[in-house]
């Protein structure tokens, strides 16, 4: 798997009575969404069942760096910052 797979984390979202986050990885055509913490695969394309099988085990083992940046997410900031 390359060494260049990019993570996109979205802020803490409500599904139902839980809060959640979607992690995005992508790898030029692949891509791949988790959604924590239950390390669900939501989407998948491209990506092989081992490349899938070592994701899933970093988002497993990363969600506390992973909630943390999560945290720090502004949605307001990041859309002006968009349009500047």
């Amino acid at each position: 798997m390359n060494q260049e797979i990019k993570m996109n984390v979205s802020l803490l979202s409500t599904a139902g009575d839980k809060r959640v986050i979607y992690v995005d990885f992508t790898d030029g055509d692949k891509s791949a969404e988790f959604v924590l913490p239950e390390v669900k695969l939501v989407r998948n394309k491209g990506f092989s069942d081992e490349e899938i099988d070592q994701l899933t085990d970093y988002a497993n083992n990363s969600q506390d760096e992973i909630y943390k940046i999560a945290k720090t997410i502004n949605p307001i900031k990041s859309f002006m910052k968009e349009k500047i």
